[in-house]
């Protein structure tokens, strides 16, 4: 049956010689895969399967199918900055690989497209203060992998007698995005952040795009 959704791309994989296979985050089914042949020889194709892109979709699908078919699709928002500015390239890699990391199953997928598709867009028009982009997100993120921070309290175990971290989490968990901090004690936040993660979700491991998000945010 043929529904129209909307949907973000996580990944995709080669197959066979022209196809590939591309895993996407959808509104309607949550995470789904689908072949989609002879894309690697159609001239600009690839680029709506690149990771992160926003997708308008109409897809065919069918309960407990592994792989599904797409029939027509168009990119829903033409990101401006996100791969230009190197920082939100390096946050946007990050993202992604949390996301798929995270993400494994489709229970609560509108409210989950819908918090990605918002945070997308809102880094793509975000003009400054980006530094601490990925460190919201993975605090609005928990709470919709229903393992949510809510107060300082919630994560002081990552941060045993630091009371000056967790006052910075507090304002971030407060959403103020422009909160001032050195840069040793971002990385301190997003390390803390992570362990929390590992807590909660099996199989999350370590997350390589940290290195580049420090080289790059300092």
């Amino acid at each position: 049956m043929l529904h129209k959704t909307r949907g973000v791309v996580f990944r995709f994989t080669k197959f066979r010689e022209t196809s590939i296979i591309v895993t996407i985050f959808t509104e309607l089914f949550g995470l789904q895969s689908y072949i989609v042949n002879s894309v690697r020889s159609a001239k600009g194709k690839m680029a709506l399967f690149q990771p992160l892109t926003l997708l308008d979709m109409v897809v065919y699908h069918r309960e407990n199918a592994n792989i599904n078919r797409i029939k027509e699709l168009k990119c829903l928002h033409p990101y401006e900055t996100l791969h230009r500015d190197i920082r939100k390239a390096a946050i946007a890699l990050f993202l992604n690989e949390v996301l798929n990391k995270c993400i494994k199953e489709e229970s609560h997928s509108a409210e989950m497209y819908r918090f990605i598709q918002d945070s997308l867009i809102g880094l793509d028009n975000m003009q400054e203060k980006l530094e601490n982009f990925h460190l919201i997100f993975l605090i609005r993120l928990s709470r919709q992998l229903g393992f949510g921070i809510s107060s300082p309290d919630d994560i002081a175990s990552e941060f045993p007698g630091d009371e000056e971290s967790l006052q910075l989490m507090k304002e971030l968990l407060e959403g103020v995005w422009t909160v001032s901090m050195p840069v040793h004690q971002r990385r301190k936040l997003l390390n803390g952040l992570l362990q929390f993660y590992r807590r909660h979700l099996e199989n999350m491991g370590e997350i390589k795009s940290v290195d580049v998000l420090r080289e790059v945010l300092g």
